[in-house]
């Protein structure tokens, strides 16, 4: 973790030197060219950048002649070693570092009528890049089923068909091509993590695999309905996990991977034979009657961490470049509900990207839960993003909310993804087009997420 400060702060530091470089090479050129006469002679297809409040623009050379251009020309090269010596010193961080605004955008289960048609998928990447997105989270693992044809799937029981698009694509395959012919990051994301619903194949043919409350229960009530949840210190559970995640990061050109608020256990559960007999061994006393006690919440959430760490590393074996992205709830409530401790994920370097979900209607609470410590903390490290609730069949969300969330985030440097894709634009009081308008006017310039092999 020292080294990754300190290669953090070289970065930082040979980044404000060449801002001071490019700033002073850009300030001699600007006065040099607002005196110098017109030059018809100047050679044709040169151009010179200029720096504005509103970024960048061209000026062109003709209006740079006799000593201008000398001094130009030696300037040029001058920014041009810099930038070599910045680009070869620190290629392997590029895709990681924190000044790379996400903005992105969640494709779920609702959207499926859009996933599933090739033209309504073009459509759909065609507008995002207008819009200047950046990156899509495609469902892949929902309601105890996958979205792609899985081996793992089938070899387990637990899927007796096969999703497939309507000229019988592969539904994720063909979204990531369309996708990066646009720029756009894929980034496939596991929604139900630990949880499926009890009527699931996954359910019914594994019940061993799920745990269960100190009362014998073994549902919840989530904002999927009903569901069971998988005991995540179970060995046979966290190789089904990591069987599927090998396989949609070997199988696919995808350029990470999501967790969200659901890889995780509610503090409730916990008490199944297997969890309780494995408690006992290492501590040798039998689980606390009270689900919330400190010690017993402790041993549950390190042995998810000791997972998720686990799975970090098996990802990155394979594909060292995949960005491991995690999605959850904010801190405090992750941890004492969901048994899900990401700061220490954070802290142990498994976490390439964070969107804390804030779906929150009241502006000055969204924005006192984006200003808490460990947002800080986090984006100092890596890219942290912000989710935005865009809108609900049954609770449209207003463009103007919309506009006041997203200019919190990037006032204090973090990114936005939305949830989710159809609410974008539909299921509100405005139109298509007022809704358009308004993400154009959000996001005037692209800001693109480099692409690691």
């Amino acid at each position: 973790m020292a080294r990754r400060f300190d290669n953090e702060n070289k970065r930082s530091q040979a980044w404000v030197a060449f801002k001071s470089v490019k700033s002073e090479i850009l300030s001699q050129l600007w006065r040099r060219s607002r005196s110098a006469p017109y030059c018809p002679t100047a050679p044709r297809g040169i151009a010179l950048l200029f720096q504005s409040r509103g970024g960048f623009y061209f000026r062109k050379a003709s209006a740079v002649c006799g000593r201008s251009l000398k001094f130009f020309l030696p300037a040029l090269f001058l920014m041009s070693f810099v930038i070599t010596v910045l680009v070869s010193s620190f290629h392997p961080a590029i895709a990681q570092l924190p000044r790379q605004e996400i903005r992105g955008v969640w494709l779920t289960n609702n959207d499926f009528a859009t996933l599933r048609e090739r033209a309504k998928v073009q459509e759909a990447v065609d507008r995002l890049q207008q819009m200047n997105f950046n990156t899509i989270y495609p469902v892949v693992w929902n309601s105890g089923y996958v979205m792609y044809p899985s081996a793992v799937a089938r070899n387990t029981g637990i899927q007796p068909f096969v999703l497939r698009g309507a000229e019988g694509q592969d539904i994720l395959a063909d979204l990531i091509n369309q996708a990066h012919r646009k720029g756009l990051l894929v980034i496939p994301w596991f929604e139900f993590g630990f949880m499926a619903p009890p009527t699931s194949e996954l359910a019914l043919n594994h019940p061993n695999w799920f745990t269960q409350k100190r009362d014998g229960s073994q549902t919840s009530i989530s904002a999927a309905g009903e569901v069971k949840w998988l005991n995540p210190f179970h060995p046979q559970v966290q190789q089904f996990i990591s069987n599927l995640v090998l396989e949609v990061v070997t199988q696919y050109n995808v350029d990470g991977i999501q967790f969200d608020d659901h890889m995780s256990l509610p503090h409730e559960f916990g008490y199944d034979k297997y969890t309780v007999a494995l408690y006992t061994q290492e501590t040798k006393n039998p689980p606390p009657t009270n689900p919330q006690d400190q010690a017993w919440m402790r041993w549950r959430a390190d042995k998810i961490t000791a997972f998720m760490v686990q799975l970090n590393k098996t990802v990155k074996e394979r594909k060292p470049n995949t960005i491991f992205s995690v999605s959850p709830n904010y801190y405090n409530f992750a941890y004492k509900f969901q048994l899900q401790d990401w700061l220490n994920w954070v802290r142990q370097n498994i976490v390439d990207e964070l969107i804390v979900q804030v779906y929150r209607p009241n502006l000055q609470s969204f924005v006192e839960t984006i200003s808490l410590p460990e947002m800080q903390e986090t984006q100092r490290l890596i890219p942290t993003g912000v989710g935005i609730m865009a809108g609900l069949r049954t609770n449209p969300v207003s463009m103007q909310q919309i506009k006041s969330q997203v200019r919190a985030a990037r006032q204090r440097g973090l990114g936005t993804a939305f949830f989710y894709y159809e609410s974008l634009w539909q299921h509100a009081s405005e139109s298509v087009a007022q809704r358009q308008a308004g993400f154009q006017a959000l996001f005037q310039y692209p800001a693109l997420r480099a692409r690691t092999p």
